[in-house]
This record gives structure tokens, sequence and C-alpha cells, in this order.
């Protein structure tokens, strides 16, 4: 007789990350007197990090980051202090306070400028590149308010969802390379873990407090990357995190994109002869 009950289908059971390192961030003087930067990953690191480029933490007054053109990649600016205004060669402008969030594709090109709205201002910059399909589209800026985020709400814990999914918790945020960006708040030693596909490259910057992290709970503290272990494997996998005294930090992921990486200056291609082209075009007002 044929089984009244349906059978479930079986999932493979969920890969428990562990920290694969914890890494110092450098700060150092930046290109002015009134500029200080944190190097939290630092370029050149390609297939290392891959999807990711490099990661600063800047404090800076007007007059720092005046225009500049990007190629063939997509920065995120997460305002920490201050008020931050941008503008650029397409028309683009607007004004970021303290928790908002700014998705740029700079795509086939753009030349923009990020300044202060005020004396000084604090702010993380990731670069994210982008795969050889994607790096001549249509530059696009997405500014994301603090106040419109969807935010997963846990015991202690509120994880606001800047792109990507955290506890069935969904951003709209448009990605041409899938990541994941979520601002992590914990009360002092509330838990939360987060799912994320197992091959996706994934790690945390720890802004203020400490915490334990992944399978075997290594510690890290304000100023510190953790990196995770990443498994070839299609299954899911998930990272646990726990707050020590208290901990805010924020965690990225993605997957990588395993292309050759040329770099020079503003602009991030698959060749040096698209650099060399980057370059023509820039000089030649094609931006």
């Amino acid at each position: 007789m044929p089984d009244p009950q349906p059978r479930k289908s079986k999932q493979a059971p969920k890969v428990e990350r562990a920290v694969a390192r914890v890494v110092d961030a450098v700060t150092q003087p930046g290109g002015t007197e009134e500029h200080t930067v944190r190097l939290v990953l630092e370029a050149g690191h390609w297939e290392e990090y891959d999807p990711f480029l490099m990661l600063a933490e800047d404090w800076f007054v007007p007059g720092t980051f005046g225009d500049h053109p990007h190629r063939g990649i997509e920065t995120v600016t997460f305002v920490l202090e201050g008020e931050l205004q941008h503008a650029d060669n397409k028309g683009g402008k607007g004004v970021l306070g303290p928790g908002d969030a700014q998705w740029m594709t700079a795509g086939q090109g753009i030349i923009h400028r990020e300044e202060p709205h005020g004396p000084r201002v604090h702010t993380l910059q990731l670069w994210i590149n982008l795969p050889a399909t994607k790096k001549m589209t249509e530059p696009r800026y997405q500014d994301l308010r603090h106040a419109d985020m969807p935010v997963r709400e846990e015991p202690g814990a509120r994880l606001r969802v800047f792109s990507g999914v955290s506890g069935g918790v969904a951003a709209k945020t448009k990605n041409h390379v899938p990541i994941t960006m979520i601002d992590i708040r914990l009360e002092a030693g509330a838990s939360v873990v987060q799912d994320i596909p197992a091959r996706h490259q994934a790690f945390l910057y720890v802004i203020e407090g400490s915490g334990r992290f992944g399978r075997d709970a290594t510690p890290a503290r304000e100023a510190q990357v953790v990196w995770f272990s990443r498994v070839e494997t299609d299954a899911p996998s998930e990272i646990a995190l726990q707050a020590g005294e208290g901990l805010r930090a924020v965690f990225w992921a993605g997957p990588p994109i395993r292309e050759p990486v040329a770099a020079r200056g503003p602009f991030v291609m698959n060749t040096d002869a698209e650099i060399r082209q980057a370059f023509t075009d820039y000089r030649e007002g094609r931006f």
C-alpha cells in the first residue's frame, strides 16, 4: 500500500562556521593633517577577500574627498557619526546622517565627491568588485536610510538589514552581487545566529564593544576584523554571534567572483588594457 504520509525531503545539516582569523585594523594618518584612516581591509588581497576589495574607516573634514572617478566597482558608505553630503556628474546628490548608508554602483564610470555636511564626519566605506559582465553597467545610487531599513529583533538583539536577509527579514536593496550587510547591536551577553550560504565569503568588523564568534566562540574586540571559515558545499551555514559587555558590529557576506583583478587607483577591471582604457575615457570626458 502507498504510504499515506507524504515524505519530507531531507535537508542538509547546517555547517557551523568557525573563525578563520582575527585581524587588527591599522590606524594611520590620511591624505591630510585632518584625515585619519583605519585600514580594515587593505587593498591588494584580491583572492583572499573576493568579492570584497577594501574597507576603510575614515574621520575627515571638508576638502578630503573632492571630485574623483570610479569604474568597475560598487562602493558602500556607512555613516557612523556626523553627516555626509554627496554629489556626482550625473546629477545625483544628497545628505546622509548617522546610521544611513549609500550603495553606489560606479559601473561604466562616475565622478563624485563626498564631503562632511558639517565640520567632520566618521564613515566606513567598502569597495565591492563587480563581475566582468557588470563592470560597464549603468551607474546608480541607492540611499539607504536607517529608519527605512528592516530590523530583525531577538532578545537583546537588533539587526538592521541593509542588504540580504537575516532571520527571514529581507532588505529590498538591489544587488549586482548578492551581498549581505547587517548593522548588529547586541546587549551584554545576548546572542544571535546568522544564516549564510556556506560558499559565501563572510566577515564582521567590531565597531564598539567585544564578543565571541563562530563555532569555537573566538573572542574579538573593537577595531578587529573577524573572518569566518568558508566551505565548498551547497549546504546552508550559520554563524554564532555573542556579545561580551555589549557589541556593535557590521557584518558582510557575498559569493566570490573568481575573476582576474586589475586595479589602479579608483578603477578595478579584469585586465591592464581595461585599466588603460578607463584612464583614457576619464581624461577624454567619457564618464
